[in-house]
């Protein structure tokens, strides 16, 4: 029996030196530099570089040897998006990748030739960031979604889950111009559901001192926090003011439900960031971004925290639980 191990063992290994290194041999001795642009900060919840760097291994792309990474990152304030983009460009590197709207547009901005690949980025078309998903043009493609439309299902979840829901708040940043789009689709759906909508604006980390008081003297019966790269780097905070002002939290990202807020709802961001990483790669081998197809997302999650309804004092629907891709007791 130990030899027969030994001998699966030894075929299975033979069979899998040639795959492992092909990718490897058909890059020869080329070698790639990528650049991070990003708004948030490096712990910033749906950033996933691991997804990517082990994507991109896997296409023979190895950290150290013939693959470097430059991260620049802006946290939360968008001013300094154009200075950090420039900076990558002068570094000469090869692609730049960017995570939401303002870091690719600023990417965009200070380079009309140098590749760009968005790696979560809400409905580029409605920002004018490309002309078309199927044919972006350009040096932009990478992976997108519709962010008002999702926005709006998160608002409709809120409802489902707490019907008697009377007023809401929505935490948002003005700067992101995908923002206000979303925020008035919700207030549209808000009215036909008979929920009074007040929006909480942030602009900057240091505008959540004032908007996190007001949470909590409102009396709200929920919270939707839009995603942002400036508020993602803050949301956890937002999540702890939900719970102690007793508020139910709806987010984008499910690292947030772990964190305490009641549910999430939205695309595998591990997934769109490994798609980024599949274009990343085909760019590295002589793609043209402008010919590159957008991606778009064919799985949407919904994880819901039953221990957060529970402290609430929720009793959540069953035709709710069932639908949830992940609970979290």
């Amino acid at each position: 029996m130990q030899r027969i191990g030994l001998a699966v063992a030894l075929v299975l290994k033979l069979a899998f030196l040639p795959l492992a290194a092909e990718a490897q041999q058909t890059l020869g001795t080329k070698s790639a530099k990528i650049g991070f642009l990003l708004g948030g900060t490096s712990s910033s919840p749906g950033i996933q570089i691991e997804p990517f760097r082990r994507t991109l291994s896997e296409k023979g792309w190895i950290e150290g040897q013939n693959l470097t990474l430059q991260f620049r990152y802006a946290e939360g304030h968008y001013d300094r998006l154009l200075a950090l983009a420039r900076e990558l460009r002068d570094l000469g590197v090869d692609v730049i990748v960017t995570e939401g709207t303002p870091p690719t547009r600023a990417a965009k901005q200070v380079t009309t030739t140098l590749p760009i690949v968005m790696a979560s980025t809400a409905d580029p078309v409605g920002s004018g960031l490309v002309t078309s998903l199927a044919r972006p043009g350009g040096n932009l493609t990478g992976a997108s979604w519709f962010f008002s439309e999702i926005n709006v299902k998160r608002f409709e979840l809120l409802k489902e889950a707490v019907p008697n829901t009377s007023r809401a708040a929505v935490v948002y940043n003005p700067l992101n111009p995908i923002s206000e789009p979303a925020v008035a689709a919700i207030e549209s759906t808000a009215k036909l559901l008979k929920v009074q909508i007040q929006r909480l604006a942030i602009r900057a980390p240091k505008d959540f001192d004032a908007v996190f008081p007001m949470m909590t003297r409102r009396n709200l019966d929920a919270i939707i926090v839009l995603e942002d790269p400036m508020i993602n780097s803050q949301s956890r905070r937002v999540v702890d003011i939900a719970l102690k002002g007793r508020a139910p939290a709806v987010v984008g990202l499910s690292s947030l439900v772990e964190a305490g807020a009641l549910i999430s709802y939205g695309p595998n961001r591990p997934e769109l960031w490994r798609r980024a990483a599949l274009l990343t790669d085909k760019i590295l081998r002589g793609a043209k971004p402008g010919d590159l197809p957008v991606e778009q997302p064919t799985k949407f999650e919904l994880v819901i925290n039953l221990k957060t309804a529970k402290v609430l004092g929720l009793t959540l629907p069953q035709s709710l639980l069932v639908r949830a891709d992940e609970i979290i007791q």
